[in-house]
């Protein structure tokens, strides 16, 4: 979950691709709300933590990038939905 925003990341549309490869080693490429976000530093670590949870994984890592940029085009309904974006 975003720390600021009462949604999860995926549904936000922050998670733009995640490649699993035969070793069962996970990359996840994803991006932020903002560039200037006060957690940057600190959401590829908690990814990578949530992706080790799953059962067969190896390794992970998270990549952050901008391009595209995010906007609120990206979000899910659902998450339109949980913060009245409709």
């Amino acid at each position: 979950f975003d720390p600021e925003i009462p949604v999860d990341i995926y549904e936000l549309g922050l998670i733009y691709k995640v490649d699993v490869n035969d070793d069962r080693d996970v990359l996840v490429e994803m991006t932020l709300t903002a560039p200037g976000c006060p957690v940057a530093g600190e959401m590829p670590g908690w990814v990578e933590a949530a992706v080790m949870t799953v059962e067969g994984v190896k390794s992970a890592r998270a990549n952050l990038v901008f391009d595209p940029p995010w906007d609120p085009s990206k979000m899910s309904d659902e998450a339109k939905l949980a913060l009245n974006m409709f």
